[in-house]
């Protein structure tokens, strides 16, 4: 070790005995309950010990499973001793050419993979269908995740590699990632998925030129500048999720859904939502159909003159779009002729592993710990949503910040994904409450909205929905259902890929993850795909010539921000985005 490496290091360790103490403080409170967490000890006890229970009654299913871990582990390191060649496991944590170089290497891999894979099998025999169920393979599968091979730095052998050729500096490198973490997250190790300092709202990231035309306490309106000289009669808003902020549609020029559409002809408005504080507590869902599509509608007449629209709506936003669609069904409101939603569920029997973290306990653990503040932070949810893919999206980083000491690329839906959002106490707890634990959308009557009972069946225009193969928030098979749902003509698509890269998948020269559609709909979602046509490329021109065929024949000239009754506040995309 060189006196430099020395130095260095004695500086990482005072570091790190400073940031020791509210590292320990943080990982306390949580764990004794004191500030909450996604993680609930008593759940997840309450969950392994009526597991053991039932196992203890079937002790035959114990001692097969211990006869095939000895069994399949043993054959595994058999099998990396006699192997000349390998072409190794299709799982993303091994694939790395050093994990094929030697028998030690293969051993180790595909010894772990025979555990995971005996114990998954044991899981299985589990009564299914309940949250103990789910909880207990949930947390065994984090568990057997974090001892990967793979997460350790003497055990992977492309980290030793790394550590040999940098003589060190990759595990100086890998601690000070560490302590950024750390630091950045005041006691909370927060990691670091993306180069924060390769991106900047509104220089490298939602660019599309446009003009904030209307602002009130939760959103402020963007009408986009024309790309085409004429465009479609009737305008399109954009309802953007509000846990994150909005420019997932106005990423990147190549990749901005903005812009395409612009390009197509539409003449587009969005919503940016606030970043509740404090003083937003006491906003609802209701606040959040009133003060966001409905008010947008009315300012989106002023600005154009025009009386009929199309919406989307992703994720949230596309819940918030389909109970609005339903109120004002219910009111005689027609003037949306089109609706799209992206990766929305309406129907919540089957919602995957979030079910792990939510139920009535949880929410009233949410209900104490909002009390004060008003919002839930803006961590929490990503610390849920990464737990569900922890090898994508924790381990993949903890083996690339801190074992191999780099630092995670550039990466724009990344920068997006971590630019999350506060959510207000109020609109959260009814949401969590109604829509998702009594699954209110999908019963006619259950939900009333602005003082309207609701039923989205009465929905009767043309519904554009997709969902993404892989999704693990919007499990597609949970999306589905809308098609038997709604009241009106519904085209159900199927993307590749997940809850982002599926949806931002544009058109491109080399195409990506493709589409799957089919016209009929029955009512078992493997059946619908068994039977869908699958498509090369981008879903988007699918989706604009499905909203082409829809719109009204004739163009007019293209609307200009600012033009109409409303006069701009501030050029795209505003202040709000900007929030901290």
């Amino acid at each position: 070790m060189t006196t430099t490496q020395i130095d260095r290091m004695w500086g990482l360790m005072q570091r790190a005995q400073q940031l020791g103490i509210s590292a320990h403080s943080n990982a306390l409170a949580k764990a004794t309950g004191s500030e909450f967490s996604v993680v609930d000890a008593s759940t997840v006890s309450e969950a392994y010990l009526r597991a053991m229970l039932d196992l203890a009654q079937r002790p035959w299913d114990l001692v097969t499973y211990q006869h095939e871990v000895m069994r399949d582990v043993g054959k595994a390191w058999m099998n990396a001793w006699r192997a000349t060649e390998s072409e190794g496991p299709a799982d993303r944590r091994f694939r790395d050419a050093k994990w094929d170089e030697n028998p030690a290497n293969r051993g180790m891999r595909d010894a772990h993979l025979a555990l995971e894979a005996a114990t998954d099998r044991l899981l299985s025999t589990l009564p299914s269908g309940t949250k103990e169920q789910l909880r207990v393979q949930f947390y065994t599968r984090q568990l057997l995740s974090a001892l990967s091979p793979s997460n350790f730095l003497m055990l992977n052998p492309a980290a030793r590699d790394r550590f040999m050729r940098t003589e060190g500096d990759s595990l100086l490198d890998g601690l000070e990632n560490l302590l950024n973490d750390i630091e950045r997250g005041d006691g909370r190790l927060d990691i670091a998925t993306n180069d924060t300092s390769a991106f900047e709202v509104g220089r490298d990231l939602a660019t599309t030129p446009g003009q904030v035309i209307y602002q009130n306490e939760l959103m402020q309106l963007i009408h986009y500048a024309p790309l085409t000289e004429k465009q479609f009669r009737r305008p399109l808003l954009f309802v953007p999720p509000w846990i994150n902020k909005y420019y997932i549609f106005d990423m990147k020029p190549d990749n901005s859904m903005v812009r395409y559409m612009l390009e197509q002809g539409h003449s587009v408005f969005l919503i940016s939502w606030v970043n509740p504080t404090r003083e937003h507590g006491h906003l609802s869902f209701e606040d959040y159909m009133r003060l966001g599509p409905l008010t947008a509608l009315d300012q989106i007449t002023k600005a154009t003159g025009e009386k009929e629209f199309d919406i989307l709506g992703f994720c949230i936003g596309g819940i918030l779009v389909t109970a609005t669609l339903a109120y004002m069904a219910a009111r005689g409101d027609k003037r949306i002729k089109t609706a799209t939603t992206l990766a929305t569920m309406v129907d919540f029997t089957d919602v995957g592993e979030i079910g792990v973290f939510i139920d009535r306990e949880r929410v009233e653990a949410l209900r104490h710990h909002m009390a004060e503040k008003g919002y839930l932070e803006n961590h929490h949810l990503q610390d849920m949503f990464s737990m569900i893919r922890e090898n994508d999206l924790v381990w993949s980083f903890h083996v690339m910040n801190y074992l191999m000491g780099r630092k995670p690329p550039a990466f724009d839906l990344l920068f997006w994904n971590s630019d999350s959002t506060r959510l207000p106490a109020a609109m959260l707890l009814w949401y969590l409450e109604k829509i998702y634990i009594e699954n209110g959308l999908r019963k006619p009557g259950h939900l009333t909205m602005d003082g309207v009972p609701i039923d989205i069946s009465k929905i009767d225009i043309p519904f554009y929905v997709l969902s993404t193969k892989e999704d693990h928030i919007a499990v597609w098979t949970s999306v589905y259902p809308t098609t038997q749902l709604l009241g009106g003509d519904t085209t159900f698509v199927l993307g590749g890929s997940g809850h982002i890269a599926g949806v931002i998948n544009p058109p491109a020269t080399r195409p990506k993850y493709g589409y799957w559609t089919r016209p009929d709909y029955p009512q078992n979602p493997a059946e619908w795909l068994s039977g869908a046509e699958r498509h090369e490329g981008s879903w988007w021109p699918h989706w604009a010539n499905w909203i082409a065929a829809l719109s009204p024949g004739d163009q007019v000239p293209a609307y200009q921000p600012g033009k109409g009754r409303l006069k701009p506040i501030e050029p795209a995309p505003g202040s709000y985005v900007r929030a901290p």
